[in-house]
């Protein structure tokens, strides 16, 4: 028999159920009622010796349908198919392909024996998503792998790889993906019952595990759905199991109808449609395997180090032989920092290191298919290497400048074919910031578009589409929050009160810290140009001008909006910043208002959703969701609050007005409020 998601096949004395519920074989309630149909003839059929679950179509079951998380799950549960699994007389061998991430790696956990092909990858993703393992994963995990090993993967949310999940004892063998099926059924006729529940974890010395969850907590920054899966999991064989069952399901219930969770879950939604195909499957271009790097210094050097690391050969060329010397260095560095924090093994980052090769001549890079441009930030520089590009390279192949600001499209006038042309903005430092920024110009083609959105999923990193507009998306977006933050100053608030409203909200910097940190002169030459331009906003604060004639350019010269006494170190709160901004209030006859936290975030938040709306209106954001994801990935907006507006979407009506009004007021420039409401709706409704 077959049911809807579930097909049902007898191979010989073997019941064989495949999960058939593309695209990612997600459990539905269907689903689940087929698993239940499917377990009750297995453990009634006397005929029968053992059964199979198994996945179509490359996969095991990457999860459970998101879309139930939002209310009544629809019955039957997934904890009822698991029991049924364990009560069930006969042994059940799980046989995993590709996915098998949360409620698949947790139905799995719940059958007698597992086996996996090598490509097979395993994970518990809840946390990341505002909750906890809802099916068994909290108490099932621990008693195979050990309470240390399951925490990690619970609380970061890690994928893991099958080689790894063998040696750790969550899988009971590795095959050949051709021989899955067949071995899975062979391994059922035999088997004997073996119930996960059943097992103690093993031992594990107390103080080893207390340092890790103190370790795990502080960087998931203590949210509530991390404090509660630490706790679930430290009860694993301390407590009948049927109690932590229990206790885990109300846990994972109440977190998933929380706001956290919504917002996650918005995120979640929101990052894979922004890293989605512009071209449909048949005319895509094939993959790129061999880049070019133009410019060594620490972009270059990071970008090159990633392309290398995600399997890309690369070509790394810059100026002379003492300049390129230096870019190996970077780039060693690089690798080295990657596998200090787990994201390689030093094998593999030996193999990366050998897959970059370096240049002082960019006719070496012929035979590149993609060439990245990193070189300094200045239109005219870019302009030439782009235009030396065109004449070395082939036809096909795709050029892309890395810019924070610069007119692409005025950088594509230099091309005899512009439309190979695209942006690709990655963040510093570009091997640990996630996102990048894929920049279609006016004239960029599908086809190179697709190629740099291919490249930067390859990469392993975030994706958002954006127009050929001055800071794209992101930056556009975060300059408007620093000029409120400005604003907030003469308005009534000082330096580390705003700073403080910022990390209460969840920044994990405040914006002047991070001016402080970053240096402020960067930002003092552009507020120069764009006053020689004409480009000024209408309200102009001259206190950041003020402190760098005064020389207090940040951390590194030792004071900034803070004092740093000890070279760098913490810090300070300094009197006469405090004196600066209240004389500047007092030149421009504005009269300061005391501002409490909730305000200045109101005020700081508004004005990105502010910007955000005309990014929208003016096409250089596709979608509202577009926009969280560059805010969260790229700019430390606190991922739990789901980004700008998101956030703003789920205030009342009262204060979306108050706070666009006082966006308005502040910046002296009207606001179509009911623009920004109308685009918060359909956020709204979106969750």
């Amino acid at each position: 028999m077959t049911g809807p998601g579930v097909r049902r096949e007898r191979a010989g004395d073997v019941l064989v159920l495949t999960i058939d519920n593309p695209p990612v074989n997600a459990s539905s309630a269907a689903v689940r009622q087929h698993l239940l149909d499917g377990l009750d003839e297995l453990a009634g059929d006397p005929g029968l010796r053992g059964g199979v679950l198994i996945g179509a179509g490359g996969t095991f079951v990457a999860g459970s349908d998101v879309a139930e998380f939002a209310g009544t799950v629809p019955d039957p549960l997934l904890p009822a198919v698991l029991r049924a699994v364990e009560d069930c007389p006969k042994p059940v061998v799980a046989a995993l392909d590709g996915f098998a991430l949360g409620g698949g790696l947790e139905l799995a956990l719940a059958c007698d024996q597992r086996i996996a092909t090598r490509r097979a990858v395993i994970g518990l993703p809840e946390v990341t998503l505002g909750m906890v393992p809802g099916a068994g994963g909290t108490q099932r995990l621990p008693r195979l792998a050990g309470r240390a090993w399951a925490l990690e993967i619970i609380l970061t949310g890690r994928r893991c790889a099958a080689d790894e999940a063998l040696n750790a004892g969550v899988l009971d063998d590795l095959v050949d993906a051709s021989a899955l099926r067949e071995e899975a059924i062979d391994r059922a006729r035999v088997a004997t019952k073996r119930r996960v529940t059943e097992l103690e974890p093993p031992d594990e010395p107390e103080d080893g595990f207390d340092e890790l969850a103190t370790r795990l907590l502080k960087a998931a920054r203590r949210r509530p759905q991390a404090v509660e899966a630490e706790r679930l999991v430290r009860l694993a064989g301390r407590v009948p199991v049927d109690d932590a069952l229990r206790d885990e399901r109300s846990v994972f219930d109440r977190l998933r109808l929380g706001e956290e969770s919504r917002a996650l879950r918005h995120l979640a939604f929101a990052e894979r449609a922004a890293g989605r195909s512009v071209l449909p499957s048949d005319e895509r271009p094939a993959p790129i395997t061999t880049a070019g790097v133009v410019g060594g210094g620490s972009m270059g050097a990071g970008i090159a180090a990633v392309l290398a690391a995600s399997g890309i050969d690369v070509v790394l060329t810059d100026r002379d032989g003492d300049a390129v010397a230096a870019a190996v260095g970077r780039t060693q560095d690089v690798l080295a920092q990657l596998v200090r924090r787990g994201h390689l093994t030093e094998p593999d980052a030996d193999v990366a290191a050998a897959r970059i090769t370096t240049s002082t001549d960019v006719s070496a890079l012929a035979n590149a298919e993609l060439v990245i441009e990193a070189v300094f930030e200045d239109a005219a520089v870019k302009a030439d290497v782009l235009s030396r590009l065109e004449e070395v390279t082939g036809p096909k192949a795709v050029l892309a400048t890395n810019t924070s600001y610069l007119d692409i499209d005025g950088l594509a006038h230099v091309l005899r074919d512009p439309e190979r042309l695209i942006g690709l903005h990655f963040f510093n430092p570009p091997h640990l910031m996630r996102l990048v920024e894929v920049v279609r110009a006016p004239r960029s083609s599908p086809a190179a578009v697709e190629s740099g959105l291919d490249v930067v999923r390859r990469m392993g990193k975030q994706p958002v589409l954006a127009g050929a507009a001055s800071g794209f998306i992101g930056n556009r977006i975060f300059a408007a929050y620093r000029r409120h933050a400005e604003y907030l100053l003469e308005d009534g608030a000082l330096p580390w009160e705003v700073d403080t409203a910022a990390t209460s909200f969840g920044f994990p910097m405040g914006p002047f810290a991070v001016a402080d940190l970053s240096g402020l002169q960067i930002a003092w030459a552009m507020r120069k140009e764009q006053r020689r331009q004409g480009r000024s906003p209408a309200r102009y604060v001259d206190i950041p001008d003020l402190l760098c004639e005064a020389g207090r350019l940040g951390r590194r010269t030792g004071a900034g909006y803070y004092a740093y006494p000890s070279g760098g170190g913490a810090p300070q709160t300094d009197p006469w910043v405090e004196q600066l901004v209240l004389a500047e209030s007092e030149r421009k006859n504005i009269q300061r208002r005391p501002l409490d936290g909730e305000a200045i975030v109101q005020r700081l938040v508004f004005a990105m959703v502010v910007e955000a709306v005309a990014a929208l209106d003016e096409g250089v954001a596709d979608k509202p969701g577009d926009v969280d994801v560059a805010i969260v990935n790229g700019f430390g907006f606190p991922r739990h609050r789901g980004g700008p507006l998101w956030w703003a979407s789920r205030q009342g009506d009262d204060l979306v007005r108050e706070g666009v009004d006082a966006v308005a007021r502040a910046a002296s420039t009207p606001v179509d409020v009911d623009a920004v409401s109308s685009v918060l709706a359909r956020v709204r409704a979106s969750g």
